[in-house]
């Protein structure tokens, strides 16, 4: 199933991305840092979202509460629920 997540915080506007039977496939960042954001997306590809949740959830980005790869994680969150 495709979800978009509208991002708060970061530079990137929002996250689209598919999780089927809890692994996450196809994560593209709508803006930000190019580079970064599709390192993210391809370390990601393939990786079930509750590993993902674990190894990104709380990164900060210099002084800001989150980061993209943070948003990824609560995208993923709210994608469970």
């Amino acid at each position: 199933m495709q979800y978009e997540f509208k991002t708060s915080g970061v530079c990137a506007a929002k996250i689209v991305f598919e999780v089927e039977d809890g692994t996450v496939h196809n994560v593209r960042f709508i803006g930000g840092c190019s580079g970064n954001t599709q390192g993210v997306a391809k370390l990601a590809e393939g990786m079930k979202a509750d590993e993902v949740i674990s190894r990104l959830q709380g990164i900060r980005c210099g002084m800001k509460a989150t980061s993209c790869p943070d948003q990824l994680a609560k995208a993923l969150i709210a994608a469970k629920a």
